[in-house]
């Protein structure tokens, strides 16, 4: 049972930008210790703060980046794929929606954007390697989404299609990331085609059983469809590799539920929140972490329809400080063990 769960680190993504401290990686790993982190989780498509083709083709390079973080005390957790990992499968009525996730040049143009989104995921698996990481994040893509809802009847093997397909394409993926021995965690998000665990079960078996084919757990994406998020550790402990820390809260009404009627996030009656502010069950989640010995890291992912990030990030450090359970190695009742005695033993059982 033994844990060894590292944090409390930080997701970069939602704090990167064009001003000071947020526009260089020497300069926002400074901010993040600053702040009391001892990781961060780096977005690989921001170039302000990783050249990735760089980081695939040279060990010198990401030995500097990860000699920069360490300066301020801080380890690089994790590479981040997420916005080209939506790009491996993209169903045509959000063509437009995400060309913005890729280059310029390769906007209204499926097919060559695709290529380049897979180009990404292999560059990343291989500049993970050169950093020394286990792990990487990313999203599945969707192909089947506009169909989550069962109406109109969806036609026979459409789902089952879409499956395949995916599995089609990550496997290539995932072999790219076995070969340099690195998991591949998905964010089980909506959205993307793997959004819950039945959903992660079918990509499963559609890439075969892949031993990459992980999970980046996040509790918040849960509690706003209303599953379960501790009996998913329970089931799936054995694939969740990767962890992030986000809040949530759900508060329906009279006038919405779960689909949150269109409205903008402060109006949602499923929202985001800052750490502490929401309604998930940390305590709970970070106990069953340490029962199945999870030894990776804890990253804050912020976003919040209310509170200001600055405060956000203050707050989120300390406070998965607090819920980090230093795994005992004794259990609490040795003082009145009694050794072994066999012939006790046997008493007691009427042997």
């Amino acid at each position: 049972m033994a844990s060894n769960l590292k944090g409390p680190a930080i997701f970069l993504a939602q704090f990167a930008g064009d001003e000071a401290p947020f526009n260089s990686f020497d300069a926002i790993c400074e901010w993040a210790a600053g702040h009391g982190y001892v990781g961060v989780q780096v977005p690989t498509w921001d170039g302000r703060l990783i050249d990735l083709a760089k980081a695939a083709s040279s060990k010198a390079y990401c030995d500097e980046l990860a000699g920069t973080a360490a300066r301020h005390g801080v380890a690089i957790t994790e590479l981040s794929t997420h916005l080209q990992g939506q790009l491996v499968a993209v169903n045509p009525a959000f063509d437009e929606a995400f060309d913005g996730f890729a280059p310029p040049a390769l906007r209204g143009k499926p097919k060559e954007r695709q290529a380049w989104a897979v180009e990404q995921l292999k560059l990343a698996a291989k500049a993970s390697r050169h950093l020394g990481l286990d792990a990487s994040v990313s999203f599945t893509g969707a192909l089947a989404w506009p169909f989550v809802y069962p109406w109109p009847q969806r036609p026979a093997g459409l789902i089952e299609t879409a499956f395949e397909e995916l599995g089609r394409r990550w496997k290539p993926i995932l072999d790219a990331y076995d070969e340099v021995g690195v998991d591949l965690c998905y964010e089980i998000h909506p959205g993307e085609d793997v959004f819950d665990g039945a959903t992660f079960e079918m990509f499963l078996d559609a890439v075969n059983g892949h031993k990459r084919c992980n999970i980046n757990y996040d509790p918040s994406h849960f509690l706003l469809q209303q599953l379960d998020y501790l009996a998913f550790i329970d089931i799936y402990h054995e694939r969740i590799k990767a962890f992030h820390v986000k809040d949530a809260e759900f508060n329906p009404d009279g006038r919405q539920g779960v689909y949150s009627g269109y409205q903008g996030w402060v109006n949602r009656a499923g929202r985001f929140r800052s750490l502490g502010d929401g309604q998930v069950d940390f305590g709970a989640i970070f106990s069953k972490m340490a029962q199945y010995g999870y030894s990776s890291w804890a990253v804050l992912e912020w976003e919040c329809a209310l509170k200001h990030p600055e405060q956000g990030a203050a707050e989120g450090s300390e406070f998965i400080r607090s819920h980090i359970i230093r795994v005992t190695e004794k259990a609490f009742d040795d003082f009145a063990a009694g050794g072994v005695d066999k012939a006790q033993i046997a008493r007691l059982l009427g042997l």
